[in-house]
């Protein structure tokens, strides 16, 4: 942007001065704007230009007057992509091992990016873009989202002028717990109003975008757009779900087999290109019963009217970007940061926090009943729906396997690039091969700049990724990548000039053991779909490959690695992880002046652990009532509070299980204390107990114990949603006095109370 530095002559007064002035403008002359567009979860093959039967409209289009890439990877994850995408870095170099959650103490798995790795929105700050941030973040530790901060890895710590979103992994569409800057703010209308996130999130974009072009016409911005579609839950609006009824009762063999032809169809796969066969964790669809398909044929209706709805607020932002004249002087990224997810099981599920028991299990015709009865909820604020994993082998044809692999099923994802300066003939399609990690240094040769040596003070590393501009002019120009690496959860991939080599460690069956790994080789530049192992044919060409990896992994700063377990076949979609950050603590809260949101303060999931909660608090009379504590939401979680002048304890196990416990004696007004003991035990059972002044009151047994992800935790209020609907809605807060609540976690110490002592260190 232009700033003027004064050049004149000062005098004694202003009478006195010579004024003279010298434009400064740090901002290259047609510098474009630039906006990337993130879908979350979303299959090779799911946008209707990449060939499936949904309704892409807006996509479609920019595919038309832009390019499509076949050839183009991520990192298998979505932090670990995001990471990649923003610094042009690989991303255990920036920080990031997987998701933020996965933390390893290391510098390949910090909770955020490191300093000397600038995000886009940095370094375009220091060439005077405006830059914005919209929807998900998810790369701050979430030991970092406090209200107090610290506020260095949010978005605005981070290079961008403005943000709106949420900073977790995964979120109700219907009731997001937003940010706004720095700052938790509520959603500005209700369900009932019409609210939805992706509209929202969009608003906001074009809002940010009206405001900038208003006041400085002539200063480019940055945009980073990312939806929380399409990962569960799968939300949209009831009619466009509406849309879709009977467009999937053929079946996942079938419509995977549909698009698989009509990719060729369209070009976006090579002719020679397979369709991989059926992987051990689908089920044939013909052996699903009648009711297992009505109900995953729901499931799918519900996801492909969220894509067509995402579709459309991408469609309001780029006929916005038209109408004010900005639409071909922007170049505009369209990328998913994985591919299809299979982690809704082998029979999906209508509230993805609920796990299934082994008789569950053993009997999906039992669940398919439960789904039946709330089948209209699916895509509803009642629901938070995952589709069957079948659905996910479908959206990423032709590849095997899914996101968190690294198989081109998790790695191989649609990008498409809109910019008609550099585009001689829209509409193509383009083969190079191509990593996420590319895309930033892509846009600053576009504009012609350079990655400052410092930003902030600090040294930045180089790129690491490149340029892939000369794809955009030349679409017969040789591959410039020859060479990446992949590492996710101990799954690795090496990609070398047309052969790639991968050990899909969580199906070898080694029970994590590394040193029992199995490379598989692929001749990728002719069997397309990794459809052929060919590590007997060619040994050495493997043994090249992996020294390769090791090399590669080596340099980027992969070790150590997390052993993960995706889509364990005994527990679906249990990953197995480890992070050394989990705060053992004893915090005591006093003097509430509000409901407050306790996780930003206190990282655990409460669930998972044993813990005791226990408040002070004064009732002036007993009709005071409302909640003490609550951890979770609607789709699942547990919940402290007081109704009709008793105690009660209600824990919400996914909203079809309801285990409660009632004090057997009323509340006394004054001063009291109340309490809830729970202990969790290995298998996810808990016992629980509650407490009146010390004395015990109430015990309840709780089969199996697990909150949601989102895991939202208030003192004296239940925000978001309601953990008990059955009992109130939200917030009911307290009515009474909070005067102080303690929560102590399973590895307190405390040798001077020897009841504590004996709670938390006996089995």
């Amino acid at each position: 942007m232009a700033e003027k530095k004064f050049t004149g002559v000062k005098g004694f007064t202003v009478a006195d001065t010579q004024y003279q002035f010298e434009t400064v403008d740090s901002t290259p002359k047609g510098a474009p704007n630039v906006v990337y567009i993130v879908m979350d979860d979303m299959g090779f093959a799911n946008l209707g230009c990449y060939g499936s039967n949904i309704h892409t409209p807006n996509l479609d289009r920019m595919a038309q007057e832009g390019l499509r890439y076949n050839n183009f990877h991520t990192t298998a994850i979505c932090s670990a992509t995001r990471a990649s995408l923003l610094t042009g870095m690989n991303h255990h170099t920036a920080g990031i091992c997987a998701i933020v959650e996965y933390m390893t103490g290391c510098d390949n798995g910090i909770g955020h990016l490191h300093k000397d790795c600038a995000t886009i929105a940095e370094i375009l700050h220091e060439y005077g873009y405006g830059t914005y941030a919209v929807g998900k973040w998810h790369l701050t530790d979430v030991t970092e989202t406090t209200e107090a901060g610290p506020f260095d890895n949010w978005p605005l710590g981070k290079g961008f002028d403005k943000y709106y979103g949420f900073l977790h992994a995964q979120m109700d569409q219907f009731h997001p717990r937003l940010t706004r800057d720095n700052t938790p703010v509520d959603p500005p209308k209700t369900p009932e109003e019409g609210y939805h996130f992706s509209e929202d999130i969009t608003d906001q974009a074009i809002r940010y975008i009206f405001h900038q072009h208003i006041a400085y016409p002539e200063k480019p911005f940055f945009l980073y757009l990312a939806y929380g579609a399409m990962h569960t839950p799968h939300h949209a609006p009831k009619e466009y779900i509406d849309r879709y009824r009977g467009k999937f009762d053929a079946g996942w063999d079938v419509i995977r087999k549909q698009w698989y032809e009509k990719e060729k169809e369209l070009g976006v796969i090579p002719p020679d290109a397979e369709l991989t066969p059926r992987n051990e964790l689908v089920k044939p669809w013909d052996e699903l019963s009648p009711k297992q398909k009505k109900t995953a044929a729901r499931y799918m209706e519900a996801y492909a009217g969220m894509l067509e709805h995402t579709d459309a607020q991408i469609g309001r932002l780029l006929n916005y970007l038209e109408e004010i004249h900005e639409l071909d002087t922007t170049v505009v990224v369209f990328l998913s940061d994985n591919g299809a997810s299979g982690e809704g099981g082998s029979e999906g599920t209508i509230n993805n926090f609920r796990k299934f028991t082994e008789e569950e299990l053993a009997d999906p015709d039992a669940e398919a009943d439960y789904v039946l009865s709330r089948i209209d909820d699916i895509g509803t604020p009642k629901a938070f729906n995952h589709y069957p994993i079948g659905w996910a082998h479908a959206g990423n044809a032709p590849f095997p396997w899914y996101k968190m692999f690294t198989y081109s099923g998790g790695v191989k994802d649609p990008l498409i690039i809109r910019y008609p300066k550099l585009i001689p003939d829209p509409g193509s399609i383009r083969g190079q091969y191509h990593h996420v990690s590319d895309l930033t240094p892509t846009m600053l040769d576009i504009i012609g700049v350079e990655k400052p040596e410092f930003i902030k003070g600090v040294h930045q590393k180089p790129f690491q990724g490149i340029s892939l501009k000369y794809t955009l002019t030349d679409g017969s120009a040789p591959d410039r990548k020859h060479v990446q690496y992949y590492e996710m959860l101990g799954n690795r991939a090496i990609y070398k000039d047309g052969w790639k080599a991968i050990v899909n460690h969580s199906r070898n069956g080694t029970d994590g053991d590394y040193a029992a790994d199995v490379w598989e080789l692929y001749h990728v530049a002719e069997d397309y779909s990794e459809n052929h192992n060919v590590a007997a044919q060619y040994p050495e060409k493997l043994a090249e490959l992996e020294r390769t990896w090791l090399v590669e992994a080596s340099t980027a700063g992969v070790f150590p690695m997390l052993n993960g377990a995706a889509y364990s076949t005994n527990e679906a979609r249990k990953l197995l992880s480890r992070s050394i950050y989990r705060k053992e603590r004893f915090d005591v809260y006093e003097n509430i002046l509000e409901p407050f949101d306790l996780i930003r303060t206190l990282d655990t999931d409460l669930s998972r652990h044993s813990h005791i909660v226990r408040a002070e608090i004064t009732r002036r009379n007993t009709g005071q009532e409302g909640v003490i504590f609550s951890h979770g939401n609607y789709h699942g979680g547990f919940s402290l509070y007081i109704l009709g002048n008793h105690l009660k304890y209600t824990c919400n196990y996914g909203t079809k299980n309801w285990y409660e416990a009632v004090s057997d004696r009323e509340i006394p007004d004054g001063d009291v204390t109340v309490e809830y003991r729970l202990k969790v035990a290995k298998d996810e059972s808990a016992q629980l107990a509650l407490y009146l002044n010390g004395e015990k009151t109430a015990e309840l047994s709780i089969p199996r114990i697990q909150t949601s992800v989102d895991y939202l935790t208030t003192i004296g209020a239940n925000k978001n949603t309601p953990v008990a609907p059955r009992d109130y809605s939200c917030p009911f807060a307290f009515e009474g006095k909070l005067n102080k609540v303690a929560v102590l976690v399973e590895g307190h110490t405390d040798p001077q109370d020897k009841e504590l002592e004996a709670f938390f260190h006996t089995d």
